[in-house]
């Protein structure tokens, strides 16, 4: 395997790192700023968002996400996301290559009908609106996708949905247009079977945002939010695929976004780092800088080893992924869900530590990553839910020898 940047991916690379130092990082306390002026309830879009998808677009960062979209394949994306990682409220976003946004394009691109994608998916990766994921419900144990109790039934030509969802991300903001919603339309069908997706506007009567759940205390932008449907109906022709493929979608969309998840922690981690060393060089302690303390060096130097190996790992499982698609690399991109959001949260934790009571405050990025890299073990699949995926793929191995 050979991880050296192509000459491509050292162009993309080169002109992302131009663009977040010349317009992604100054443009931080600005975003902070316009959010507090307002509130962080507030869930308004700050201007200076659509100035930098402007920008974006103009140098050609646009849509990086996907290989038919970009040209690029998964292991040099994965550089990339890295990247924007660095900046993770804003840079995947103004370059149109955030979640959920990208995992719906990607479904709608795989499942969608020409229908469906003039209306939804072109609005979406020209960035003219934005879309949810609705799966996780709150009375049942949506790791195990299965439990979902939200009914789809059939009545003539439409479709009529009643359940609850919550961690509904993106629905805060006024841009969601259209949610994928997963319920059941064969509860008593196979197990893997009995659920399907429906795409289900905004503003379709009986759809409610009910209320908005905060991260640690963080209130998102774009928003995680709960939604109740009540005999909310839409056509027949909002469902994707086939009746009965909910949770084979599932898996499709899951896979790709996972490592996307992983790519942008390793670029967290990165910058927590960065914090952390130049922290260690300025700060003195005991007549020494922190960087001359022992147990400083080692968190330095276990940082720095930590997120080697899970790029190691991560950008293994892009490559497998390029070579064998996502259900080849199911084992990998499981073990990459657990390892690098636990690297970044053990990252972020050291950096915290090294900067005291300044690391809990607002005055540097540090709490607000470790929110969200701690809620990475969450998102997406729970580390017990990719762990039994591991550890089945292990007690199956043949060994070359047992003795």
């Amino acid at each position: 395997m050979d991880f050296a940047l192509s000459a491509r991916a050292e162009d993309v690379c080169g002109r992302m790192w131009d663009f977040m130092r010349e317009q992604v990082f100054p443009a931080e306390p600005v975003y902070e700023q316009w959010r507090a002026a307002r509130g962080h309830d507030d869930h308004e879009h700050p201007p200076v968002l659509e100035e930098l998808k402007t920008e974006a677009r103009k140098r050609g960062l646009w849509n990086l996400f996907h290989p038919e979209l970009s040209g690029l394949t998964n292991l040099e994306y994965a550089s990339v996301a890295e990247i924007t990682g660095w900046s993770p409220t804003i840079a995947p976003e103004v370059t149109n290559c955030g979640a959920p946004d990208t995992g719906n394009m990607e479904t709608l691109m795989l499942f969608g009908t020409p229908e469906q994608k003039e209306r939804w998916l072109q609005p979406l990766l020209e960035g003219e609106i934005r879309s949810a994921f609705a799966m996780t419900e709150p009375d049942v144990a949506s790791s195990d996708a299965t439990n979902i109790q939200t009914s789809i039934v059939r009545d003539g030509d439409e479709y009529v949905i009643n359940g609850r969802k919550w961690w509904t991300s993106g629905a805060a903001d006024e841009r969601c247009q259209v949610f994928i919603v997963m319920g059941k339309t064969d509860p008593d069908g196979p197990t893997h079977r009995q659920q399907s997706m429906v795409l289900v506007p905004r503003d379709a009567p009986g759809l409610e945002i009910v209320r908005h759940l905060p991260v640690f205390g963080y209130q998102d932008q774009h928003g995680h939010s709960e939604v109740v449907l009540r005999d909310v109906r839409v056509p027949v022709t909002s469902l994707l695929a086939g009746e009965g493929d909910g949770f084979m979608i599932a898996q499709a969309r899951l896979g790709p976004g996972r490592i996307h998840h992983c790519m942008r922690a390793i670029g967290m981690a990165e910058r927590a780092l960065a914090l952390m060393v130049e922290r260690a060089k300025a700060r003195v302690a005991f007549k020494r800088p922190l960087a001359e303390q022992g147990t400083v060096r080692e968190m330095v130097a276990l940082s720095r080893l930590e997120i080697d190996q899970a790029r190691l790992l991560v950008l293994k499982t892009a490559d497998l992924i390029d070579r064998y698609g996502a259900k080849g690399a199911r084992t990998e991109i499981a073990g990459i869900k657990v390892v690098a959001p636990r690297v970044a949260c053990d990252v972020i934790d050291r950096a915290i530590q090294v900067h005291g009571g300044a690391g809990v405050s607002d005055d540097t990025v540090l709490a607000r990553f470790y929110a969200s890299a701690r809620t990475l073990r969450i998102a997406d699949g729970p580390d017990a839910v990719h762990l039994r995926s591991v550890a089945r793929e292990e007690l199956g191995r043949e060994r070359p020898y047992a003795g």
